[in-house]
């Protein structure tokens, strides 16, 4: 059953301790989000429950904080972890693990944190000291389970973020084993950004009568957000990027990519430019990501080029700016992105490049969000239109890439013209001489062959 909306508007309306609400507004925050809202309650009477939240809508909060009251009130064993928390990424573990860190200033409450891509010497000194929560990925805490450095049979609350990514990410089969380590009297919550039928069936599993609480679905854009769209050719995108970064003032933005090897080549263009830009994707090594973010979150840095699956989870307040460098393959991804600025009542920009091969997913992004926006023109910049004839073509050079046996598609060769022909029609039979005996036959010098012996003819599958 979905939790309907109460009158609850402040945090002190929702039992929480005097030290967690001095945490809190010493972090800014008096005001619950809706998530919040509805969640903390159930969570406090230590109800299973289902949130459906997106990114940005306060859902770490939303099952930290009454996390903090319940452990707090009770006492643990043999410094054995009481509440065990998994996550997807890296990156949304740290998340969370900062959120236990900021909210449990007055608290005498220990945390560790167990990821992959760090360490194992400082995780198993943490583990070895005893700790009230355990925040984890699912590989690396069985790693430390099967090392028999943690016992789970004392965790009370065990909490699942982000499990839709779990399942995409094939983490489904870790965490069945990682609840069968747990007892099964406790209290479990799960959160997602959607609430698909595999998402209930899973919850079927793991949770007893649970509540379900869903805010935010995700076709829905803040309304604090102004959003911009730019008709561009795509040889002008960087052009116009550093145009709208200056004139705009901008000196706070997440900046999207959908390729990895784009990020890399956009940050080392705005570079070029003197623009203090971070980049994030997944192939970076895990002490450089911790380390951008970090730069970013400080103001060290003051724009960050990042990829869809890297930024997934990070929850960054403040970010004044979103820009859209690419028009995402997923039309979900465009809300997620940008999400990420107009948060706390505060306004945000987000800034889209179309160029005339985005048509189609520009038009699922207006389709899922039920708004179109009208495009923007920047003289000398942008295009009028999307109309393929609008933009300037590249010319090509040499033979065509679709040339050749192996992209033939099934269409007859043509045929040779009439010289080449001729070439190939057998010569008449050379005359005898007297003997009878023909004369020694001559062959035309062959023409160098090319590796593989295809000649121009090189299957498509070998030219890739």
């Amino acid at each position: 059953m979905t939790e309907e909306n109460t009158e609850i508007v402040r945090f002190t309306d929702l039992g929480l301790s005097d030290e967690t609400l001095k945490a809190l507004s010493e972090s800014g925050y008096e005001t619950p989000t809706p998530i919040q809202e509805k969640s903390i309650p159930i969570i406090l009477m230590g109800r299973d429950m289902v949130g459906c939240a997106q990114t940005g809508t306060g859902k770490t909060a939303a099952f930290v904080l009454p996390q903090i009251e319940i452990l707090i009130g009770g006492r643990t064993r043999a410094r054995m972890p009481r509440s065990l928390i998994l996550a997807p990424t890296r990156e949304l573990a740290a998340q969370i693990a900062d959120n236990f860190g900021k909210y449990t200033k007055y608290h005498s409450l220990s945390w560790a944190l167990l990821t992959g891509g760090d360490g194992m010497d400082e995780q198993i000194k943490a583990l070895d000291r005893g700790v009230d929560v355990l925040i984890a990925t699912p590989g690396r805490l069985l790693d430390h389970y099967e090392r028999g450095r943690i016992l789970l049979t004392d965790v009370k609350i065990f909490t699942i973020d982000e499990c839709d990514r779990m399942m995409d990410m094939g983490f489904i089969d870790d965490i069945v084993k990682i609840a069968g380590l747990l007892p099964q009297m406790r209290q479990t919550l799960m959160f997602s950004a959607t609430m698909a039928p595999e998402i209930r069936k899973l919850a079927e599993k793991f949770l007893q009568n649970p509540r379900e609480v869903s805010v935010a679905p995700p076709a829905q854009t803040a309304a604090l957000i102004t959003q911009e769209l730019y008709y561009v050719d795509a040889r002008k995108k960087r052009e116009l990027l550093r145009h709208l970064l200056r004139s705009k003032e901008v000196h706070n933005a997440y900046i999207f990519c959908n390729r990895k090897r784009d990020v890399t080549v956009l940050t080392d263009s705005l570079r070029r430019h003197k623009f203090n830009v971070g980049e994030l994707h997944g192939d970076m090594v895990q002490s450089k990501r911790y380390e951008t973010l970090a730069d970013f979150k400080s103001g060290k840095l003051e724009m960050m080029v990042c990829s869809d699956v890297a930024a997934r989870g990070l929850d960054i307040p403040d970010v004044a700016c979103v820009v859209n460098f690419d028009i995402p393959f997923n039309s979900e991804d465009y809300v997620h992105r940008i999400g990420r600025t107009g948060r706390a009542g505060k306004t945000g920009i987000s800034i889209s490049f179309a160029t005339p091969d985005d048509v189609k997913l520009l038009d699922n992004v207006f389709t899922l969000t039920k708004h179109k926006v009208e495009p923007t023109s920047v003289p000398g910049l942008t295009l009028d239109s999307l109309d393929a004839g609008d933009a300037p073509r590249e010319r090509s050079s040499g033979r065509s890439d679709r040339g050749g046996r192996g992209d033939s598609r099934g269409k007859k060769p043509s045929a040779p013209p009439p010289r080449e022909r001729e070439r190939e029609k057998p010569s008449a039979s050379p005359p005898r001489d007297k003997t009878g005996a023909l004369p020694p036959r001559t062959y035309p010098t062959p023409d160098p062959i090319p590796a593989g012996g295809f000649d121009d003819d090189i299957p498509a599958f070998l030219r890739r």
